[in-house]
Order: structure tokens, then C-alpha cells, then sequence
């Protein structure tokens, strides 16, 4: 079966509008000529005369009478379809935006996010969801609109991605802790003992390998799977836990921080996104809103400076 040719519905929305063939040619600017051959070939493919001659005028005949609300409103969704989108009118925004974020961010970007979308957009919910892995899939299958964290093998090659700021570890102890006080060298921040942080289970992590590099070894007494357990674990005893400085600001009050004797590289922190949501007018202003969220708190001088990738 042949496929119905859809710039009928076009001449016959305007026919049954005008009444006219006369007028219906010069409203679409076709020949006369041209606008009856589109009238027969409608009669052909409907298998009703449409329009009548009734005097000197055509009148519609019951069938295009019918026909003449839903030929409209089909012709309206088609032109809205191609129509560029409207300007994004936020505070009659009506929306669920769910974001899978890395473990930190909720804690420490969270609170000025909220604040801010309530302010512009108080139709716009936002949930949260953790990050177990690196995968592209949810956001592939529009489970996810929006991510954060350090872009991965396992990055899928089509997501977007913009960068949103740098993070650094440092090490943190509890403010009773023997390492607050004096200065911190390699061998003291080896010779304590640790909490290891790895989503995977992982044994060591790039910190242990910039020790082995100056002939040290720390000694790792327990795994968890994320900086808050570590952190929980550090406050509470004489572990070491080792954290992006950024995404852990809020979880280390009343602890003490402090830069770690050992060179570990930095991570750039980004948002990923499906290229679908791309020119999305309100996917764009929520982009723009983590944006410029993480960016005030980089220029705060009361935060520190960035999150970590799977072992520390």
C-alpha cells in the first residue's frame, strides 16, 4: 500500500477553509489549474466530491464537514512540529529533571541548585539518584536527563559533555587525631592507618601508587564504597580517609583537612548529557543552572578547591 501524499492534507485544509478554488490557489500560491488537480486527486483518494457546486460557489459535502476539524488540527501539529521552539516560559515550567550524580555533589552543590531552580522555575522538580558506575545506559534510554562525574572508558562515544570544575584529594582525620597537629610528611601519612575508597572492591588506588614511587606503603584496613562511609569511619576513629576536597566540604565539618605529601593527579569534573536533550530549551536552562551553581562556589574563597575516580 502506497503512501497517502501529506501535502493533500495542506490543500485540503485551505479548500475546505476558503470554499473556494480560486481563492484556495492564491492563498498557496498555485496556478488554478494546479489547485483542481489537487481537488481531484483528494476526491480520488477520499472517495468523496468534497466540495459541490451549489449556484457559483461550492458548498462541503457531509463527509468534508467532517473532515474539516481534524484536517485543522493535524495541519496546526505539523507546523507546530516544525515551528522553532517557543521561548521557554520558566515559571509555568511543569517538570521532572532526574540526575545521577557523583557522591558529593547533592551534599555540597545540592542546597545552592535547589534554592535556585524553586527561585526560577517553581513547577521543576529535580531527583536524585547515585552513581553506582560510569555507564552510558541511563542516559541512552532517557531514565537519566542529566549526570556528573569524571567522563570514563565506559563513557558512551555520543554523550556530551562539558566540564564544570577540577578536584583534588587531600587526606582527613578526625580534630583529635595525631596527625592534626605538626607538619605532614610522606612517611607520617603512610605510617597511618587507612580507609581505602572504591566503588569496584579495588586493592589500592593512585595514591598508593605515588607512595610505592617514594618507597612507601600504607597500610589499608578497610574498603568502603563511597566518601561518606570513609569520612563516617575517619570521625569516628583513627582512620585516615582520603577524599576530593570539593564534592566532601559539607561531609568533613568539624574535621581536619589536610593536603596530601604525595603528588596525585587532579580530576576534571563534568556533566554528561544524551545529544537528543541537546537544543532543548529547558535541558539547556538546568545545564546552565549546575553550571553556575559550581561556578559561584569555585569563586567562593570559603570552599575549597575538586572528586575523585574509583580508588583512593
Amino acid at each position: 500500500m502506497s503512501k497517502p501524499d501529506l501535502n493533500l492534507l495542506v490543500q485540503l485544509d485551505v479548500l475546505l477553509a476558503e470554499g473556494s478554488v480560486a481563492r484556495a490557489a492564491e492563498r498557496l500560491r498555485l496556478s488554478p489549474s494546479a489547485m483542481s488537480r489537487a481537488l481531484a486527486r483528494l476526491r480520488e483518494v477520499t472517495g468523496d466530491p468534497l466540495l459541490v457546486r451549489a449556484g457559483r460557489g461550492l458548498v462541503p459535502t457531509p463527509r468534508a464537514l467532517e473532515l474539516r476539524e481534524r484536517v485543522s488540527q493535524l495541519v496546526d501539529d505539523a507546523e507546530a512540529v516544525l515551528r522553532p521552539t517557543d521561548m521557554l516560559e520558566l515559571k509555568q515550567l511543569v517538570r521532572t529533571f532526574t540526575l545521577r550524580t557523583s557522591e558529593g555533589f547533592v551534599e555540597n552543590f545540592g542546597p545552592d541548585l535547589l534554592r535556585r531552580i524553586s527561585a526560577e522555575a517553581p513547577g521543576v522538580r529535580l531527583r536524585f539518584l547515585p552513581k553506582p558506575n560510569k555507564e552510558s545506559t541511563a542516559l541512552r534510554d532517557g531514565s537519566v536527563d542529566l549526570e556528573t562525574g569524571v567522563v570514563g572508558l565506559s563513557t558512551g562515544p555520543e554523550v556530551r559533555t562539558q566540564a564544570l570544575l577540577r578536584d583534588r584529594f587531600i587526606g582527613v582525620v578526625r580534630k583529635e587525631h595525631p596527625l592534626s597537629k605538626g607538619p605532614m610528611t610522606a612517611a607520617s601519612y603512610a605510617g597511618g592507618r587507612h580507609v581505602l575508597v572504591s566503588r569496584r572492591g579495588l586493592e589500592r588506588g593512585p595514591i598508593d601508587d605515588a607512595l610505592e614511587k617514594l618507597g612507601l606503603a600504607r597500610l589499608i584496613v578497610t574498603t568502603v564504597g563511597g566518601f561518606s562511609a570513609a569520612l563516617a569511619l575517619a570521625r569516628g576513629s583513627d582512620l585516615i580517609a582520603s577524599v576530593p576536597e570539593r564534592h566532601t566540604g559539607n561531609l568533613r565539618a568539624g574535621m581536619h583537612s589536610f593536603a596530601l605529601p604525595v603528588p596525585v593527579p587532579e580530576v576534571t569534573v563534568s556533566m554528561l548529557w544524551h545529544p537528543r536533550l541537546d537544543a532543548d530549551p529547558a535541558h539547556r536552562w538546568l545545564r546552565g543552572c549546575v553550571r553556575e551553581v559550581c561556578l559561584a562556589q569555585l569563586a567562593d574563597p570559603r570552599t575549597g578547591n575538586l572528586l575523585g575516580d574509583d580508588a583512593t
